[in-house]
């Protein structure tokens, strides 16, 4: 009997599922201005991928970077998202220091 399907399938329902709050968090931390860190890393795995001898790495790796690609998509959208209200928006608040002339950034509400 052959599982190799199996383990495939169930890892891509795996890479999808945690690429999800991946993006989220991407999004939330640093904009969707992060996207070329996914595409080098989705270019990296498809290079691993094409390199593997062993069919089960390389459907894995492919599997990588294809979520990879497809989470820049799900950054831009995310944007989208953010912008419509339907997941929250980091504020950036700046607050003087003594001097008057550094400047510091704290998350959240300024109390």
């Amino acid at each position: 009997m052959n599982f190799s399907g199996i383990l495939i399938g169930v890892l891509t329902f795996f890479l999808i599922g945690l690429f999800h709050p991946i993006v989220i968090y991407a999004e939330y931390y640093f904009g969707s201005r992060c996207w070329p860190v996914f595409l080098l890393v989705g270019i990296l795995c498809m290079i691993l991928s094409v390199r593997m001898q062993e069919i089960l790495w390389s459907v894995s790796l492919g599997v990588l970077g294809v979520s990879c690609f497809w989470s820049i998509k799900e950054l831009k959208e995310q944007e989208k998202r953010v912008a419509k209200g339907w997941f929250p928006k980091r504020r950036w608040i700046s607050t003087k220091e003594e001097s008057g002339e550094m400047r510091r950034w704290r998350y959240g509400d300024y109390r």
